[in-house]
């Protein structure tokens, strides 16, 4: 199987995972946001906080390092696999140690407790990293889409159940223990890996070489994706945390979908291209095209219909939500075609580039923030937006200059969806305005989405028809080796 036949199947099986869990997971998000508070999501959303902070020194930057090093030996799998272990177990212990000190800084006494019935969640990543990073780097996502569906149910199950049995907050803690445990346990059973003890000083350095500055990229990401919801769940409370996380979840969804997706496929299959320049070249331009074809539409069409979407999906309670979900609709297709060209970047040896470009990115978004925080969630939102795109053409100017893109012909890929996408906005903004005093929202609803998806496809059959043709044939191509497994 060549490589352009292994990074289809990898989209295949990466789709299905994706989709799949997400579905699952918005489905569960549905039901859950129905019966319990704002609140309840206020305060998972700031133990989140913490927890997606520290998780950043249980990785290393160890994965990525192990999917784009060549050779790989068996002590670089080892010493991966005991560092983090270790690393996860002390992250526990100082979770629990430190519970109480972080809810009090919060404000949010309720905290603790959930700090610490969390803490278990970095073992379970610690016992997951290496054998994910093998199922990427041998382009098996099929494993990996099982692994992740079967985790998203269980822990989809166990949360609604408890919410049912009205355990409130808890029932979002029990969600995701259950699924981190879930999904080790299937890796596990579907690996054929174990670790054994050929723990090496000099793998670990060769390791750290290259992975310091993924996690240095990490952790200033993780300021430019988190920054906001520790400002808002500090100086707004945890109520308004939570209608910034419906709204911001909701975003999440379709970025996911797509960002990773994508980028699990691109950076192993961008790793194999990186001294073939040419090929890689037309690679980006594939993916920035593809990409842009599905979540342009996607995220315009959720600012247009945010307050049928919220009002259908969640209910009243959660209309504060609408206004920042319109605003933060407009960041989705600026990370997903930056997530790929920070993945070309990585693939062509160069994580410190990146690292240099989040730290501009990070410092961006808490002055944003920061500023904005005083004015409410919506302002929150409109910070990120406005930090992200000042940011995106600086990392787009580095890959210039490492792979002599053509800018034109980069930002041309651009074009024909976003045209398409803003002649579709105008369609549900012209039909909501006829029909809204004739149908109720469900019906409303319905017709708009019916009518956005014919739209976008007219307008870009009209504008490119060749491209339609592209793509109606990459997903015969994709069908069509599902069809012959």
């Amino acid at each position: 199987m060549n490589l352009r036949q292994q990074a289809l199947k990898g989209v295949l099986w990466s789709a299905i995972q994706n989709w799949g869990t997400q579905v699952i997971s918005f489905l569960v998000f549905f039901v859950l946001a129905r019966l319990l508070e704002p609140k309840a999501f206020g305060l998972v959303a700031l133990a989140g906080v913490f927890f997606s902070f520290m998780e950043l020194f249980l990785g290393q930057g160890f994965a990525n390092a192990l999917v784009q090093r060549d050779e790989l030996e068996p002590e670089h799998l080892d010493t991966a696999f005991w560092i983090n272990l270790s690393i996860g177990g002390i992250l526990m212990a100082i979770a629990i140690a430190f519970a109480a000190p972080i809810a009090n800084w919060f404000d949010q006494p309720q905290l603790t407790p959930i700090l610490q019935w969390m803490s278990p969640s970095f073992l379970l990543a610690a016992l997951s990293d290496v054998q994910q990073t093998l199922f990427r780097r041998q382009f098996a996502f099929r494993a990996l889409s099982m692994r992740s569906l079967v985790a998203t149910f269980i822990g989809g199950l166990v949360g609604v159940i408890m919410a049912l049995l009205g355990l409130g907050v808890w029932s979002l803690v029990g969600q995701r223990l259950s699924n981190a445990l879930a999904g080790v346990l299937v890796l596990w059973w579907a690996s054929a890996w174990r670790p054994g003890l050929k723990v090496s000083l000099r793998h670990a350095k060769e390791l750290f070489s290259f992975g310091i500055s993924i996690m240095g990229s990490q952790l200033l990401t993780f300021f430019v994706l988190r920054a906001d919801d520790f400002l808002v769940g500090k100086f707004l409370g945890a109520v308004e945390l939570g209608y910034y996380t419906i709204a911001y979840r909701v975003l999440l969804m379709i970025t996911q979908l797509l960002y990773t997706t994508t980028n699990q496929v691109v950076l192993p299959t961008f790793s194999r291209l990186q001294q073939e320049p040419e090929r890689m070249r037309r690679g980006l331009y594939n993916a920035t095209q593809l990409s842009s074809l599905i979540s342009l539409p996607l995220c315009f069409g959720m600012a247009a219909l945010a307050p049928e979407l919220v009002l259908g999906l969640f209910g009243e309670q959660w209309i504060p939500s609408v206004t920042t979900m319109q605003v933060l609709a407009f960041v989705g297709p600026m990370q997903l075609s930056q997530g790929i060209v920070s993945s070309a970047i990585t693939a062509l040896g160069k994580p410190n580039w990146n690292l240099k470009v989040n730290l501009l990115n990070a410092i961006a978004s808490v002055v944003a923030f920061s500023l904005a925080v005083q004015w409410g969630i919506v302002a929150v939102a409109a910070g990120r937006v406005v930090s992200g795109y000042f940011v995106a053409p600086i990392r787009v100017g580095m890959l210039r200059r490492l792979l002599s893109i053509k800018l034109t012909t980069y930002f041309y890929q651009f074009a024909t969806p976003l045209v398409a996408s803003l002649g579709m906005v105008v369609s549900i903004i012209g039909a909501k305005y006829l029909l809204i005093d004739w149908l109720n929202w469900q019906a409303l609803l319905a017709v708009c989405i019916v009518l956005s998806a014919g739209v976008y496809g007219l307008i870009l059959w009209l504008i490119d028809p060749q491209l339609v043709r592209q793509a109606l044939e990459m997903a015969r191509s994709i069908l069509s080796r599902k069809k012959k497994k």
